[in-house]
């Protein structure tokens, strides 16, 4: 007598996943769309008919901190000192020499200094400095992660007050209420709680632009 025939493992409750679930986010590389990140370097083809007098290959820079391989696509990050180089590759054919492309948008100086960056670790130089539009200096990369914390309380259901407690003054929590209302920490935790919100919902991208 014949088995009946096994359910396709999603009609039986299976879930397909990007990234492993039993692995903790921040371990999984991120790999960027160049429209969105100017910092992702568009890798193409060369125009048919061009022929490099000495060609650079990708295959001969080291060490990759990651890499991905989807259909004809394929995502890298390479390591370096002074920032990861992230490449987009559209194209697979591997018959002909390599060229970068530099989309003309709001973001292409961005773009060239990554470029720039890539040409030079291509060569065995150092890359250099990211783009200044996307280094976070000391002072922002505490207001972020200010914004982060605002965003996680604000999440677990904490109020104003005590996100105010918290991260802006610990006696906020014991402030009258006429005083509360008037109070400056008040004020910065709504100001917290707004600009977390705000980098939850896309705000993200125009950090990631630059912006």
């Amino acid at each position: 007598m014949l088995k009946p025939p096994r359910p396709h493992w999603r009609a039986a409750g299976g879930c397909a996943f990007v990234h492993d679930p039993d692995r903790p986010a921040a371990q999984e590389p991120v790999f960027w769309r160049p429209e969105i990140f100017p910092g992702t370097v568009i890798v193409a083809l060369a125009p048919q008919g061009y022929e490099a007098r000495k060609p650079l290959a990708l295959p001969n820079l080291t060490p990759f901190a990651a890499d991905r391989r989807g259909g004809p696509e394929y995502h890298a990050v390479l390591t370096d000192p002074d920032g990861e180089h992230y490449l987009w590759r559209p194209d697979g054919d591997r018959s002909r020499c390599l060229a970068v492309i530099l989309p003309l948008d709001d973001i292409s100086d961005l773009r060239y200094e990554a470029i720039g960056r890539f040409l030079r670790r291509l060569r065995g130089r150092s890359g250099g400095p990211l783009p200044t539009g996307l280094q976070l200096t000391p002072m922002r990369r505490a207001r972020l992660i200010q914004l982060l914390h605002a965003l996680d309380y604000r999440l677990t259901g904490a109020g104003p007050r005590e996100i105010a407690a918290a991260l802006v003054d610990k006696d906020a929590a014991i402030l009258p209420a006429i005083e509360w209302k008037s109070s400056a920490a008040r004020r910065k935790a709504n100001r917290l709680i707004r600009d977390a919100q705000a980098l939850m919902n896309g705000g993200y991208r125009k950090l990631l632009r630059g912006g």
